[in-house]
């Protein structure tokens, strides 16, 4: 139950920032869509940390049973949450291979001018609500509809709170 209480508080955490990505649409500001990425990218993280564990993959196989989630399931994924977790490693990867040159990072709407170079770091599309990071992009609307399936599915069996 301790589990799936956090699977449940995670979620929220996780529709709270995208809602707060979302009215940054109309009022823009540029802090606030970058914090609310990483609140969004730390709480699926944090959920894909209890549903596949690395020391007890039982216990991530249960509750995924138990809450219906397939092992391929988008939130299992958390390399967009550790290339920001772990950007200073990014940084100096990038200046290892490419010592010269533009540096672009927390570009907005990169893939309208065309995209990123493969030296490039994190760009946010706000028209398709897509994550960038060196030419990889993460749909943001594809974790939020995972995040709303886990919510849904723990609200059988934990009380939901406000």
């Amino acid at each position: 139950m301790i589990f799936l209480s956090e699977l449940l508080l995670q979620s929220k955490i996780a529709q709270r920032a995208f809602e707060r990505l979302q009215a940054t649409h109309k009022n823009f500001d540029r802090l606030e869509v970058w914090c609310s990425i990483q609140s969004i990218l730390v709480s699926a993280a944090n959920i894909s940390k209890i549903l596949w564990p690395s020391k007890n993959p039982l216990r991530g196989e249960r509750l995924r049973g138990i809450l219906k989630v397939e092992a391929d399931n988008i939130l299992s994924n958390r390399k967009f949450r550790n290339h920001f977790e772990h950007y200073d490693e990014r940084i100096e990867e990038r200046f290892d291979k490419w010592p010269n040159g533009v540096y672009i990072d927390l570009a907005m709407n990169p893939s309208i001018r065309g995209g990123f170079g493969g030296n490039d770091h994190r760009g946010y599309n706000s028209f398709d609500n897509s994550l960038m990071f060196r030419g990889e992009r993460l749909d943001l609307n594809k974790v939020l509809a995972a995040l709303v399936e886990v919510h849904n599915n723990c609200k059988l069996y934990v009380l939901d709170f406000p």
